[in-house]
């Protein structure tokens, strides 16, 4: 019988898997859209529809449950100031899971998860402007 297994273990402890996905959590914030293993993007959905849920709700105490499971504030305020506002209408269903082939070396299904009305320009834009400010810092 399955009882009490409700969610995969991934070959991790708990701690390193609630690092996983508190880190994951902000990078699909960050980014909108990540790829990673088929399991990890299953289980990364529940996660991150809770604190969408959350960011709707948009009080003090939302904000600081929020907050104990990310791990960075821009990723708090990210998901407060502009995914709580966009997702206000919406009754569920905030991101969604593609499948996108096996990886190469060890054949592991991959999957892209991203939000559903997500931004397409939010893909690496931190990543850009981390290195406009290095080319700039250079001159």
């Amino acid at each position: 019988m399955r009882h009490a297994r409700g969610y995969r273990r991934l070959n991790r402890t708990h701690e390193h898997r609630k690092a996983l996905f508190a880190n994951m959590s902000g990078s699909l914030i960050e980014h909108e859209q990540i790829k990673t293993t088929l399991p990890k993007a299953k289980e990364l959905r529940p996660i991150i529809e809770k604190l969408i849920t959350l960011a709707k709700r948009g009080d003090l105490h939302a904000r600081r449950q929020a907050a104990a499971q990310l791990k960075e504030d821009k990723h708090v305020a990210r998901l407060f100031d502009i995914l709580g506002p966009r997702y206000k209408d919406r009754q569920g269903g905030y991101v969604r899971i593609l499948k996108a082939g096996f990886r190469y070396g060890d054949m592991a299904p991959m999957a892209i998860i991203e939000f559903v009305d997500r931004d397409p320009s939010a893909k690496g834009a931190a990543d850009r402007a981390r290195v406009e400010a290095e080319e700039a810092a250079e001159d």
